[in-house]
């Protein structure tokens, strides 16, 4: 079940009429999305965990991967959930560093790829700070609707200070887990994961949720590390990973264990091939990847038909 975040009206020197029409619009918005979660199916029972919970070959039946380290599959959200509770308000920054600005370029060309229309409805799946969701939500319109969720509190409060700063306003946040999405089945044209999905714990579950959720004809698109497509430049990248990532979390963030995490994490998630493999299980078609920056990054895309 989600939590409801109530979005924050922003406050500007807006005329009188002006701000009647913001409120109902952000009115309109809430009660489709109140809607949505209430038509949402009840859950379904507990599933044993799938492949995509025990990646590492040998694991111990009811464990998962943490980076490297094999921990409890119950365990696993909670550490996760720790690891971006303590980045949370240097998150944009870290981005900016660690990837010398380039991660505006590979978002940029998902935002493209989603080609989200006037009036559409789309779902940011751990959204974290907003960056996706606050150009769908410019491409939407006031007619549509662009729901950010992230599985962590702090995460959603620091997205909804974002959007607010970029002027923003009127979205809808729900606090929720990826493998057990709650709204109704076809509630949304365009679904989105930005570096997210490596941190899921069940992996297949949660591309099975959001193909659900996705109105048929709808896309999903991940936008993830993945494997670099040369060995050269895989060798280069595990060097930085590896040695400056937790050298830049120390030093910015306070936090060296939770970029080893993250180079870890990168590691252990499904290469390209296999991940698209993972989407068609889940039921969406026409998947393709597309390859950025020799593979260190990948865009994946799939219908539902």
């Amino acid at each position: 079940m989600a939590r409801f975040v109530p979005a924050q009206a922003h406050i500007g020197a807006e005329a009188g009429t002006d701000a009647f029409r913001r409120r109902r619009r952000h009115s309109r918005r809430l009660a489709l999305y109140l809607k949505l979660c209430r038509s949402a199916n009840a859950p379904s029972p507990a599933m044993p965990p799938s492949s995509s919970s025990r990646s590492r070959p040998g694991s111990k039946s009811g464990y998962t991967h943490f980076g490297y380290e094999e921990v409890p599959v119950a365990e696993k959200a909670r550490r996760v959930g720790a690891v971006f509770s303590a980045v949370a308000t240097r998150y944009d920054l870290m981005n900016d560093l660690m990837s010398l600005g380039i991660h505006r370029l590979w978002k940029r060309f998902a935002i493209d790829l989603a080609g989200v229309a006037p009036g559409e409805r789309v779902l940011d799946v751990a959204g974290g700070t907003g960056d996706l969701t606050a150009a769908f939500a410019r491409q939407a319109g006031p007619r549509g609707m662009v729901v950010l969720s992230d599985i962590n509190g702090e995460m959603l409060r620091q997205g909804r200070a974002r959007l607010l700063d970029r002027g923003v306003a009127g979205v809808p946040l729900a606090q929720a887990n990826a493998e057990r999405l709650p709204f109704a089945d076809a509630s949304f044209d365009c679904i989105t994961i930005g570096f997210g999905l490596r941190n899921v714990t069940d992996k297949d579950a949660a591309l099975r949720s959001m193909a659900r959720c996705l109105k048929p004809g709808g896309r999903l698109l991940i936008l993830e590390f993945s494997k670099p497509l040369n060995g050269a430049l895989g060798k280069l990248y595990d060097e930085y990973s590896f040695k400056v990532l937790p050298l830049l979390g120390k030093v910015v963030a306070q936090d060296e264990g939770a970029y080893r995490y993250l180079a870890e994490s990168i590691r252990m998630h499904p290469d390209q091939e296999t991940l698209k493999k993972m989407m068609e299980a889940a039921g969406l078609s026409r998947c393709q990847v597309y390859n950025l920056t020799g593979g260190i990054v990948a865009v994946h895309r799939g219908y539902r038909v």
